[in-house]
This record gives C-alpha cells, sequence and structure tokens, in this order.
C-alpha cells in the first residue's frame, strides 16, 4: 500500500530529508512531496527575485535535485541545474552570469514559459526524472520579518526588525517574533491538496525560523496540517545556526507549538550526540503529544550534517509502523 509523505522546508535541510525518503522509498512503497518555503532573498534566488519577479527559485531547485532519478542522464542533468557560473575575468565590470545557479535560471525561464510555478516544477521534475513532487508553499513570493533581541551585539537588550530571510538567516541575538509580508500569503492549493491525502507529515531538519516555521504562518497551510489525519514527524537539527543560537533543542518545539498552537506531533526524531541530556526533549516531545525517538543520524566526519543513508535507515521503522 502506497504510503503518502509531505516534508516542509527549504534549502539544505529539506534536501537531506529528501534523499533520506528517497532511500526509504522503496522498502515503504512511499509518495514523496516536497512543500518549500518560497521567501529567499540572498545570492542568486534574490537577484533573480527582484530582477525578474517571480518565486526565488534556490531552494525549489535543491528539492527537486534530491528526488532526482538515478539514470546517468538524469543524474547529469542534476548537476548541470547545481552547477554554479564562476566569474569570468576580463568579461568587464558586470558579469551578469557569475554566482547564479544553472537550474535556478531553468526555472524561471519555465516560471515565465508556463505561467504557473506548479507546471513550470512538473516539469522541470521530468527532466531531472524526479521520484517524487516539488510545490512551492505559496505560489507568490513572500517577506519574511523577525523581531531580534540582541541583534546588535553592542546593545543586547535592544530588539530590532530584521527584514528577509537573508538577514534573519544570518542575525545573531534571539528571535522573538517571526511573521511574513504578505501577512496571510495564499496558499498553493496543490500543497492543501497533497497535505489532506497524505499519510505522514515532515517537518525539519533546516533552519527553523526562516525554512520550517514559515509554513505554519500561511493560514490555509496551518488549516490543512491541523486538520490532516496524517501522522506528523518533527526531524530536530543537529546543531544551531546563527538564526537559533540561544535556542535549546527542546525550544526547537516549543517553537512550534508557539505558532501553531493546535499542532500534534507524534514522533520526535533526534540524534542523541546532538540532544545530549533527553530529559527535556521529551518533555518537549511529549507536550506535542510526541514520542521521542533516538538514532545516529549525523555524517560521521563530526560536521552537523544529516547523512541521507543514516536518516533513512532510521525514517524506516518509524514511517513503516502500524497506525
Amino acid at each position: 500500500m502506497t504510503t503518502r509523505v509531505v516534508a516542509f522546508g527549504g534549502g539544505h535541510g529539506l534536501a537531506a530529508s529528501l534523499r533520506a525518503l528517497r532511500r526509504c522509498a522503496p522498502e515503504l512503497d512511499l509518495e514523496i512531496t516536497a512543500v518549500v518555503t518560497v521567501g529567499d532573498d540572498g545570492g542568486s534566488s534574490g537577484r533573480l527575485r527582484a530582477e525578474r519577479g517571480g518565486l526565488p527559485p534556490g531552494d525549489l531547485r535543491q528539492a527537486l535535485v534530491a528526488l532526482a532519478g538515478d539514470h546517468p542522464a538524469t543524474r547529469r542533468s542534476a548537476g548541470l541545474f547545481q552547477h554554479r557560473f564562476t566569474e569570468v575575468p576580463g568579461v568587464g565590470p558586470v558579469d551578469g552570469l557569475a554566482g547564479h545557479a544553472v537550474g535556478n535560471l531553468v526555472l524561471v525561464g519555465l516560471m515565465e514559459l508556463l505561467g504557473d510555478p506548479v507546471a513550470a516544477l512538473e516539469h522541470a521534475g521530468a527532466m531531472l526524472g524526479s521520484v517524487g513532487r516539488v510545490l512551492p508553499m505559496s505560489c507568490q513570493p513572500v517577506g519574511i520579518e523577525a523581531r531580534v533581541r540582541g541583534a546588535d551585539p553592542d546593545r543586547p537588550d535592544d530588539v530590532r526588525t530584521l527584514t528577509g530571510q537573508h538577514q534573519v538567516a544570518v542575525a545573531t541575538g534571539r528571535v522573538e517574533a517571526l511573521r511574513l509580508t504578505p501577512g496571510e500569503p495564499e496558499a498553493c492549493p496543490e500543497a492543501v491538496e497533497a497535505i489532506g491525502a497524505a499519510d505522514w507529515l515532515i517537518f525539519g531538519p533546516g533552519s527553523w525560523y526562516t525554512s520550517v516555521l514559515p509554513h505554519l504562518l500561511v493560514p490555509r497551510l496551518a488549516d490543512a496540517i491541523v486538520s490532516s489525519s496524517a501522522r506528523r514527524l518533527v526531524t530536530l537539527n543537529l546543531a544551531a545556526e546563527k538564526e537559533t543560537l540561544g535556542l535549546s533543542v527542546a525550544d526547537h518545539l516549543a517553537a512550534l507549538r508557539w505558532y501553531l498552537p493546535e499542532l500534534k506531533v507524534d514522533h520526535v526524531l533526534a540524534d542523541a550526540k546532538a540532544v545530549g541530556d533527553p530529559e527535556p526533549v521529551e518533555r518537549a516531545a511529549e507536550s506535542l503529544g510526541a514520542r521521542l525517538v533516538l538514532a545516529p543520524v549525523a555524517v560521521t566526519d563530526g560536521t552537523p550534517r544529516h547523512d541521507p543513508a543514516a536518516l533513512g535507515a532510521a525514517l524506516v521503522p518509524v514511517l513503516g509502523a502500524d497506525r
């Protein structure tokens, strides 16, 4: 029987989750859908968003590549999507291609050609032989704003409003409030439909305030998540990023409840070494209705990255458990 899984996030965290799910897919007969944040305003995505309008393509590209098929031609296409142009000496004062990933340009071109980001992503997925579906959380780009205490190290008690995903992601200090602009963006209808049909909803890993929590601030997505009959899994990060410095592992779970109080979770998956003392994390998981599952899911070189094979192995008994 097919198990429908919807994974929420953006960037490297979602890509790691999708690669792990791909490894589970044959054993568990998974149907994978990624719902991707569309708030990026930095780097190549930020430039294209500012110059061309439309959705920032970078996080969408990474999700597509993570789900790309194994045929040599599609693997080569996935490598092409990830290829980033470097600056060519002597080209002139401005090298317009430098810094852009090829896949970002392809996605922007497809969105302009087809006039529909979902159709563009379906076409790009076919080009890559994707084994799952990639959808934006909204078909319009969103802005991310955060009120951050201590963003200025010289004024640790001051609270400043930072605007833009990039600014929030690299900020030091503690995020005290998060909002999207517009305040109530329209959800992608296909994403709402996928949530309603899902057997599992998976949140994280990823940048908590800029990749995971934004989904809970889109009203129709939040409503669909709360009303879905699917089971819910939260995969915790391995280390704090700049935007979550000072936030404990348990605090990450508390933030989910803060932004969506009705959210109930079935399982919280974490790496034992990253968690340290499991007791506060167990209590935070229980406050969401969840059971804490500890498993070695990090790469073995000591860097705070999830290993897709290890994460996939940890997901199999959780996602494969009988209802």
